[in-house]
């Protein structure tokens, strides 16, 4: 008896921290830090993952470009170095023109509205097309509502964001609505944003902003215009064939999870906002709310849906418009 207790405590003490290894580690990257929304959203689709595949997949999540700048870490999902990527909807255009519709300035009325197409069948289309591209796409998360914000003066009006040099994301319809309003636009990803408009490269950006706070934007901008321009989701995606190779039932777990992470993101972004906007006046932007929007909605809409109509048909506008 003694020498059989012997050895199984010889046998726990050898092989005891990988006996319950995971069966699956899969590695997610995102740009933001660790106290923003998004990182909470892959906390928790990990916790998920983890608790309801009895501890057989694990996710380890880098924050904060470990794994590369948002185009590497998609490029390096597509080829299997990275197994999920969250990122902005506008970094996917090139493969998905589609995606662009998500993001485009004023297309969505209201928070409901967005999470209506995004959730339902029309968003679900859309994260389809990322399979040709080696990809599956599992849910949007919640960049937010971009803000302006910059060093020159208070935005009030259109005129007041003539000729400010703005760093734009890569959706082509952001840099034309940003020309469209007199605006400078360039694309540069947000990791070398900071750098950018603290050097004077930059008078101008745009971030929802809870990533203007998380991400300290704060400190090399003065003014914040609480414009809520455009709904600005996040799609998370995962290389197909690891997601192909996984058991069925660990599929739909880890797309259940991921989409049940996005209700915690946004309701949580929603708790949060002003706190957000407290702590930016605080730390000594000067912000202004309750814009009307109206006049910068009527310079761009129109325009911008006809440009993406030629390019992609009148389609997904439509759906988009008719969507409840």
């Amino acid at each position: 008896m003694k020498i059989s207790r012997l050895l199984a405590a010889c046998l726990i003490a050898a092989f005891g921290s990988t006996a319950f290894a995971a069966k699956y580690n899969l590695r997610m990257g995102h740009a933001v830090n660790t106290t923003d929304g998004q990182h909470a959203a892959a906390v928790k689709l990990a916790e998920l993952v983890k608790q309801r595949t009895g501890g057989e997949v694990e996710i380890t999540i880098y924050p904060s470009n470990q794994l590369g700048n948002d185009a590497a870490m998609i490029n390096g999902t597509r080829g299997g170095t990275i197994d999920i990527v969250s990122s902005g909807a506008s970094n996917f255009n090139g493969m998905v023109p589609n995606t662009a519709a998500m993001e485009l300035p004023f297309v969505f009325r209201s928070a409901q509205h967005a999470y209506g197409v995004l959730d339902g069948d029309i968003g679900t289309g859309v994260l389809n097309e990322l399979a040709p591209h080696g990809l599956k796409g599992l849910a949007y998360w919640e960049n937010g509502w971009r803000a302006f914000t910059n060093n020159k003066r208070p935005v009030r009006t259109p005129n007041d964001l003539k000729g400010l040099k703005i760093r734009s994301t890569p959706n082509p319809y952001h840099i034309q609505a940003f020309k469209l309003l007199g605006m400078n636009p360039s694309p540069m990803p947000i990791a070398e944003l900071y750098a950018a408009l603290e050097n004077g490269a930059f008078d101008a950006q745009e971030h929802p902003i809870n990533v203007t706070l998380s991400s300290k934007f704060y400190e090399v901008q003065k003014h914040l215009t609480v414009s809520n321009h455009v709904y600005s989701p996040l799609v998370v995606a995962m290389n197909k064939a690891k997601f192909d190779s996984l058991p069925a039932n660990f599929q739909k777990i880890i797309v259940d999870a991921a989409r049940e992470a996005a209700t915690y993101q946004r309701e949580l972004n929603a708790q949060n906002a002003s706190k957000v906007v407290a702590d930016l006046k605080k730390a000594g932007m000067q912000v202004i709310e309750n814009v009307d929007m109206a006049p910068f909605q009527k310079i761009v809409s129109a325009e911008i849906a006809k440009t993406f109509a030629e390019k992609n048909g009148p389609g997904l506008l439509r759906a988009i418009e008719s969507a409840k």
